[in-house]
Parts: structure tokens; C-alpha cells; sequence
């Protein structure tokens, strides 16, 4: 059968109120119309579904046990209308946000006390991941869309889309213990005298200076591994060797004077923070929001350091 919705909604309020004139009211309806759509829906099931007399509706067998089951339908409908509209409005929803440290310092941070100001009653989820974990998340629509930098496009499978944020550049610091390398540019070559921090090798930012090393002929081989990108800058200025890491996370302590840039001979290639999400999977309105918000915020406070 391919029975109109409608004619199940207006048996679903006579059958609510049993009065025509009460269910007539509540759908902006007229009686007869009313009346002339069950007798169709009637027609179409086959069998009678109310009984009309001087003391009003009732329903026969049938007409109960089709109103038992519509009037799950068309509430649950109801329910569904009403939770997309506080969303569009933004007053209830939640989104789920996978991230790499680098995106979530440079991007989202400075963001997300706005973006809650703005919209209150928005949860915000944030799983903090290695950048392959979050592309991965992405995949398989455990997050609405993450915020990860990468060295280049190509590290972003063809089946997500990627919207580039941010271009930047890292730099390479010591501890006081190597101040003096800061006081004139230094070879890939020469570090190799020196210990280096970086992150593990299953990481994106050990295969982008892995690549960066191998193109002027020389191998990567730092002395310390660390597991997160935050751990990073405390090893350096405890003086375990030297690192590369976005000039913003070193800027507070390069200002107080406890770690001391590195100029480099080589030119250090630039990466890029990348929204990335399913094409498969329609963002909520929340997460369009604040994507939105993210583009817009990235726009106006990084236009200078993204490419053309």
C-alpha cells in the first residue's frame, strides 16, 4: 500500500480526541474534510476504524490497534520536528571534534570560548588524537570532522574533504645549555653533533622532518622520543636537546628567555591545518556552525600565513 502520511495524521487526532469539531481544531481543518479522509483511508485498509453515534467516536478493533500503532509513528515524528528545531535554533546538539595538538592550540582553543558564548547549550566534545587517529575518526563518522595539520594535501585520503585553515611554519629551539647555536645559522650537518627531541615515528610530523632530512641528504635519529607534541618544549628547556616546534607554542618561552631559536640554513617546508570531514556524513547544524566559525576565525587571524 502506499498510503499518505496525512491521512494517518488526521486519524491520529480523531481517534486522539474522539470529536471532530476538538481534532478539527488542532489540524486547521474543517470537519467534512476530516470525515471524507478516513472514509478513504478506510477504503484503502478495508476495514472500518470508528463508529459514529449520538454520543460521539469510538473506535472498532481495528481502529484501536491502528491507532496503537500510529500514534507511536506521528509522536516520535512530532518529538523529531521539534528536537530539529531547538537545533536550528542551536539551543540543544553537541558536537565531536577530533583534533592534533597543533590544531587544537593554533585553531580550535582560541576559539571554542567564542563559539560557547555564541551557543551556550552546545556540547562540545573534543578527542585529542595523533593526526592519521583522527583522519581515521573521520572515516568511520566517530567525530563530526577533525582539525589536524599535515605536511601536505596528499596526506588527506581523496574520500574526505579538506579544508585548508592554516599554513605555517616550525622552528627549531634549544635549551641555555645550547644558546650558543642561536647566535648564527646552523647545517642539518652540524645538528647532528647535538641530541634531538621529536615526536615517535608513528607520527605524521616524524615522517615530514624524516622527508625534510632525507632531501638534503641526511638522516633523522633523534636521541629523545616524546609522545605528544606538549612534551616537546619542556625536554628543551631542560636542556635534553634540541627540537622543532610551531613558533607560537615556543613564543611565551622564548620571550622569558628559556629557550633560544636556532636559525637554520635549510629553508623548513611549511605544513597545513586542514578541516577535514566525510563526504558521506551532513555535518549538524551545530558542527556546520562552527566549521563556519573555524573558516571565518582562520580567515581573518592567519590570512597572512596561508598560501595563495
Amino acid at each position: 500500500m502506499n498510503i499518505s502520511y496525512e491521512y494517518y495524521r488526521i486519524f491520529y487526532y480523531i481517534a486522539k480526541y474522539k470529536n471532530l469539531t476538538l481534532a478539527a481544531e488542532a489540524l486547521c481543518s474543517n470537519q467534512p474534510n476530516l470525515s471524507r479522509t478516513v472514509r478513504l483511508l478506510e477504503h484503502e485498509l478495508g476495514c472500518q476504524l470508528l463508529i459514529r453515534s449520538n454520543r460521539g467516536i469510538s473506535l472498532t478493533p481495528e481502529g484501536e490497534h491502528l491507532y496503537s500503532r500510529v500514534k507511536i509513528a506521528v509522536e516520535q515524528i512530532q518529538a523529531a520536528e521539534e528536537e530539529l528545531n531547538t537545533m536550528a535554533s542551536l539551543q540543544n546538539g553537541s558536537v565531536t571534534i577530533g583534533a592534533s595538538e597543533t590544531g587544537l592550540r593554533l585553531l580550535l582553543l582560541p576559539l571554542l570560548h567564542e563559539f560557547k558564548e555564541a551557543h551556550p547549550q552546545i556540547r562540545i566534545r573534543i578527542q585529542n588524537h595523533l593526526t592519521s587517529q583522527a583522519i581515521t575518526s573521520v572515516k568511520q563518522g566517530l567525530v563530526d570532522f577533525a582539525v589536524v595539520a599535515v605536511a601536505s594535501f596528499g596526506d588527506i585520503p581523496k574520500s574526505l574533504k579538506a579544508t585548508s585553515l592554516v599554513r605555517f611554519q616550525d622552528i627549531l629551539i634549544c635549551g641555555n645549555d645550547f644558546s650558543a647555536l642561536s647566535k648564527c645559522p646552523v647545517s642539518l650537518a652540524n645538528l647532528k653533533k647535538y641530541p634531538l627531541v621529536c615526536l615517535g615515528e608513528h607520527t605524521m610530523t616524524y615522517r615530514f622532518y624524516d622527508e625534510f632530512y632525507r632531501s638534503h641528504n641526511q638522516v633523522l635519529n633523534p636521541e629523545f622520543e616524546a609522545a605528544t607534541t606538549d612534551q616537546i618544549l619542556p625536554m628543551i628547556k631542560s636542556n635534553l636537546g634540541l627540537g622543532f616546534v610551531p613558533e607560537i607554542f615556543a613564543r611565551e618561552a622564548l620571550s622569558a628567555g628559556e629557550v633560544h631559536r636556532i636559525p637554520l640554513k635549510e629553508a623548513l617546508p611549511y605544513r597545513e591545518i586542514y578541516l577535514v570531514e566525510n563526504k558521506e556524513r551532513p555535518l549538524t547544524i551545530a558542527a556546520g556552525t562552527l566549521k563556519n566559525m573555524l573558516i571565518k576565525f582562520s580567515a581573518q587571524n592567519f590570512s597572512q600565513k596561508k598560501g595563495n
